[in-house]
């Protein structure tokens, strides 16, 4: 079976009627970043279940813009996944007729989704009235982001839990998290466990301060404010993936005869300042509450090349190609600086290779014209991909597959590098 046969057969086999689970077993729902990554490998499958996905996940969208990190599948049992929606109460505030969710967000990339998934099959968005519903909704996820969550007043959005960063244990967060007392590891039930090693999953005292932190922010009906949050921080990936998804919403906006204008003012808004977060050829992470930059080596840093425009591309293909991640030998993005003490090949985000991730940085080398390096990052994806099985991610050294099996966005991430490129 080729390549693309065993990827279409992970995004059919883990297709619920109308959403993508990420992987069987330890993600039984639908995961909101995920949905876009797996839409934009699905529109080569089916730009229609494409379009689904998406309109799913957006169907869950609470009152006040957020876009859930999780919507719940009601035909999975309640306890097979924690925190699941008897922890999260999600109908305190939507009611019980909202579909169950998580309370907190994932990172914006879904109107860049979106704008894929239209140019996949124009036609048939057009006649479904695709982008026309879907608009509306993602300048509202765009609002909530931008006036609910600018904890630190200086025009960049803070997440407010590791587990919105998508980037869920990366050691950026270990001195924000050090304020935060954990709940004991005998007061909840792991399910993640159950399903993957614990070699590569986050401490039972990390998913204690992640549980606190969730805990906290439900008990105050999911008000934002620096009063409610223990964790802020102005993450590089979050804003520069806004920054992405507003450049796609111009592109929407004049589809549909709307101005750009407002989108492409946001655009450079964000793109002003991110510098905020810049040093030594890298973007960091920003903690509001303690004032400072926390100095590190995520992959998260490298993420602000896919912002159209940016200033500071050439230091971050410098940084990248450099010691710290050396991807034009590995093919592959490490998600932690190899050169850390902190770097770990196997513990989720901490080292190991992501296919999302990769993908962006993939993106954002061929828009700016460092298309031999763009190359050596696509093969060494497809490499990955085979040597490994569509796994969750991969020791960047090694490709050798670590965490769940079938993952549907390396799939689609796969689907999309055999069609596109």
């Amino acid at each position: 079976m080729s390549l693309r046969d065993e990827a279409v057969k992970v995004l059919l086999g883990n297709w619920r009627g109308h959403n993508t689970i990420p992987a069987p077993g330890l993600y039984p729902h639908q995961w909101s970043w995920d949905s876009a990554f797996i839409a934009i490998g699905l529109r080569h499958l089916s730009p229609l279940r494409a379009q689904q996905e998406l309109e799913s996940l957006f169907g869950a969208q609470w009152g006040d813009g957020r876009v859930p990190h999780i919507v719940f599948d009601p035909a999975a049992p309640r306890d097979g996944y924690f925190p699941g929606p008897d922890f999260w109460r999600s109908e305190q505030v939507n009611g019980p007729v909202h579909a169950d969710t998580s309370g907190i967000v994932q990172p914006p990339v879904h109107a860049l989704a979106a704008w894929e998934v239209f140019t996949a099959d124009p036609e048939t968005a057009r006649r479904r009235g695709f982008l026309e519903r879907i608009y509306p909704k993602l300048v509202s996820w765009h609002g909530y982001l931008r006036w609910s969550r600018d904890l630190g007043g200086r025009g960049l959005v803070s997440i407010v839990h590791p587990w919105e960063s998508g980037m869920d244990n990366s050691p950026s967060w270990d001195v924000p998290l050090q304020r935060v007392e954990p709940v004991p590891a005998g007061e909840f039930r792991r399910r993640d466990l159950e399903h993957a090693d614990a070699s590569e999953r986050p401490t039972d005292l990390d998913y204690g301060r992640y549980v606190r932190l969730a805990a906290t922010y439900r008990d105050h009906g999911y008000a934002d404010g620096l009063d409610v949050h223990e964790f802020a921080v102005e993450d590089p990936l979050t804003n520069s993936l806004l920054a992405v998804s507003e450049d796609a919403l111009a592109r929407i906006a004049r589809e549909l005869g709307e101005s750009p204008q407002p989108h492409e003012e946001e655009v450079a808004r964000l793109r002003d300042a991110l510098p905020l977060l810049h040093t030594d050829g890298l973007f960091h992470s920003f903690d509001v509450h303690g004032g400072s930059l926390i100095r590190g080596g995520s992959v998260a840093g490298l993420v602000p090349l896919v912002v159209p425009g940016l200033p500071q591309a050439q230091e971050l293909v410098d940084t990248a190609t450099g010691p710290r991640f050396r991807v034009d030998e590995l093919g592959l993005v490490p998600s932690y600086d190899l050169t850390d003490p902190l770097f770990d090949p196997s513990r989720y985000w901490r080292g190991p290779a992501w296919f999302n991730i990769t993908w962006l940085l993939q993106r954002g080398l061929t828009d700016r014209g460092a298309t031999d390096l763009a190359r050596t990052l696509r093969g060494g994806m497809l490499e990955a991909a085979t040597r490994s099985g569509f796994r969750e991610y991969v020791d960047p050294r090694t490709a050798e597959g670590r965490g769940a099996h079938h993952f549907s966005w390396t799939a689609a991430v796969v689907l999309d590098l055999l069609t596109t490129t």
